[in-house]
This record gives structure tokens, C-alpha cells and sequence, in this order.
């Protein structure tokens, strides 16, 4: 079965035998269709990361950190969440037989966190986290005291706290520059708190250093402009990310409004010539519903920024026609289904009188 340890010489070293595998990684690399040559970018890739086996990216973080408790013959997995990290360790706490306590965002999405409970996971939902940066960071500061007191890490998906793990993610570059025949001119990646940017842009120099790529893509950071800490920064030339009281914007997931690491991701996406873009919420909804229609990938809110952001880099005339651009597509629609009914506005579903009224429709088309 092929799995990120595929890559295990540029992950941390942990037995064979106390790996916990599902399936996780080797995600497709899909050229689009329709978007692609619309916008006019004939050679328009999606990175399908919402296809991992519990819906997102967050397994490639999941599998490194569970298989490195295991080895560390630990039974406790304590961590916070909005919903797909989570879900990513509720599932692979499981399959470890690892127990699984969890600190939910307020608000985060119902359907991410009946998949966690469904797992097995003990999940609380704690009231203000992630909303009041008070809240937030004493709840991170208790956790990281509790960590330590039982000698455990914590697996917080940003290389702030939880380097090893997000070591995972970066297999990510690792499975495009290895599928791809040419590196592509650009990468682009959404951001909360930065942690898949710079595991990105690190997994680009890692792997164009070991294999001596004479040219490595441009990774691009791409933010709702409701959590503007990064991306804004980035595209100013500034050296270092800022902090925000709150976020606003609706994205799930991407609604982080310290910096974790933001600083690393300005410097990471300046060595590799990445830009940083924001985007509105609006711009986001927009591309969801246009993947879903248009390319037939259902992603969540979160999974369209990235396309949000090129259509962004279109109009300032940073890309050309001739770039080969991949978006990463990083979580399932599945995962915030209380998006689609809010924002999209779908027909009510009709009941037909019998096969005879179904057949009068069906023959108008």
C-alpha cells in the first residue's frame, strides 16, 4: 500500500512496525477541464488533498504524529481543533487503539465534529477558543503545561509546536515535484495560521535539494482577507507576520488569528519568489460552488482559497498563460455541509407523483 512513508528518508525516523497507515498521501493530481482553460491557464492542476481517508490534508500531519506516540509506547493523544486535525487523530488514535481527548473551536462545523466523536474521540467545545485571542492563548498555554507535565507532544498542526508532524505534510511537494516531469511555475496554498504553506515551500526545498532541481516553483500564500496575518504582509515586502484580534471570516479552518508560523512562511515563500494574495469570503463561496459544478470536486470553503488566490494573480498579471499553476485542494465539502446550505441557495428537493410525472420531465431534456 503506498503511504507518505514512501518518503520515510525525509521523515522522522520511527520503527516500521509502530506506523499507523490508512491509506494516507499519494493524493491525484487532477489538470483541470473547464477553470483551467476558462481563465486561460490550459495547464491548471488540482492537488486533491480533500481525498485522504478521513477528508483532508490533515492525515499526512495525523499519521506522523500517531506513529510517533506509538513508538513512544504513549496511550494519550490530547489536542485542540477546528475540525480537521481532529478528525485526523480521533481516526488515527483509533486505528493505534490510543485514546483521544480533543478542544473543539467554538463553532467549529457539527458534521467535523460527529466525525471525530464517531471515531471514539472525546471532543469539548470550549467556549470563545479561537474566537477571543485571551481565550486562545491560555487554553494553547494550559495544554502546552499539561503536554510536558505528561511528557507527551502536542500535536497542534503548526511546526510551532508539533515540527515531526507537520514533517508529514510537507510529502505533499514531495509527491508533486516526483509526478510532475516539470516542476510547475507555482504552487498555491491557503493559510490560517501558515502551517500547510510552510510545510510546502519546505517540502519544495527539500526535495529540490536532494534531487538538485535546477528550478523550483514559486510557492504563493493565499488568505480570506478576514485573517489577513500573512499573505498581506508577504505581498508588502514586510518582514514578519501580524497578529489580528480576530478573525472574520467565514472560512472554516482558516480563521486563526495569531501568527503560530507566519514568520517562517514570509521567509520560506520569499526564498521560493511566492507572493501572498487575500481574497473575499465572497470569491471563496464562489470557486466552491464552481469546483463542485465545473470540475466535479467537492470541496470545503477552505479547499477553494487557493483558486481564489489564482484568479487573484491572474488579474494582477503574475502568472501567464504559459505557467503550469497546481491549487491545493485541501478538505472535503462533506466536512461543512452547513456552508452549502447557507451559501448557495440549492433547489427544495421535489416529490413526484409516480413514474409518469418523472417521465414527463425527463423526455423535456
Amino acid at each position: 500500500m503506498k503511504s507518505i512513508w514512501t518518503y520515510g528518508d525525509l521523515l522522522p525516523a520511527i520503527p516500521e512496525a509502530y506506523r499507523v497507515m490508512l491509506g494516507e498521501g499519494h493524493t491525484p493530481l487532477v489538470k483541470s477541464r473547464s477553470i483551467g482553460p476558462a481563465l486561460g491557464l490550459p495547464s491548471l492542476y488540482f492537488k486533491l488533498e480533500n481525498l485522504n481517508p478521513t477528508g483532508s490534508y490533515k492525515d499526512r500531519f495525523a499519521a506522523v504524529f500517531i506513529s510517533l506516540l506509538n513508538s513512544m509506547q504513549q496511550r494519550l493523544c490530547v489536542a485542540t481543533s477546528s475540525g480537521n486535525t481532529g478528525a485526523a487523530l480521533a481516526a488515527y488514535s483509533a486505528a493505534a487503539g490510543i485514546t483521544c481527548a480533543l478542544a473543539i473551536v467554538d463553532g467549529a462545523p457539527l458534521p467535523k465534529v460527529r466525525q471525530m466523536q464517531l471515531y471514539g474521540a472525546i471532543a469539548y467545545m470550549v467556549k470563545d477558543f479561537g474566537i477571543d485571542p485571551q481565550v486562545t492563548s491560555g487554553l494553547f498555554e494550559m495544554l502546552e503545561r499539561l503536554a510536558a507535565e505528561k511528557g507527551i507532544p502536542l500535536p497542534v498542526s503548526a511546526y510551532r509546536y508539533c515540527e515531526a508532524g507537520m514533517q508529514g505534510v510537507q510529502t505533499i511537494a514531495y509527491e508533486l515535484l516526483e509526478e510532475m516531469q516539470q516542476p510547475p511555475a507555482h504552487i498555491f496554498s491557503p493559510a490560517g495560521g501558515g502551517g500547510l504553506t510552510l510545510a510546502v515551500a519546505l517540502g519544495v526545498m527539500a526535495y529540490g535539494n536532494k534531487y538538485q532541481l535546477p528550478h523550483l516553483p514559486a510557492v504563493n500564500c493565499v488568505q480570506p482577507e478576514g485573517n489577513n496575518t500573512i499573505a498581506g504582509a508577504l505581498r508588502n515586502q514586510e518582514l514578519k507576520a501580524t497578529a489580528i484580534r480576530s478573525a472574520t471570516t467565514a472560512i472554516s479552518g482558516l480563521q486563526v488569528p495569531g501568527i503560530l508560523d507566519g514568520n517562517e512562511v514570509i521567509t520560506a515563500c520569499r526564498q521560493l519568489n511566492g507572493n501572498g494574495y487575500v481574497v473575499t469570503d465572497a470569491a471563496v463561496f464562489s470557486w466552491q460552488q464552481q469546483l463542485a459544478s465545473r470540475e466535479g470536486i467537492f470541496c470545503e470553503p477552505a479547499g477553494a482559497v487557493a483558486l481564489a488566490g489564482v484568479e487573484a494573480a491572474l488579474k494582477e498579471k503574475k502568472i501567464t498563460a504559459t505557467d503550469t499553476v497546481v491549487c491545493l485542494v485541501t478538505g472535503s465539502g462533506f466536512k461543512d455541509m452547513a456552508a452549502v446550505e447557507k451559501h448557495f441557495g440549492l433547489p427544495q428537493l421535489q416529490q413526484l407523483d409516480g413514474i409518469k410525472a418523472l417521465k414527463e420531465i425527463l423526455i423535456q431534456f
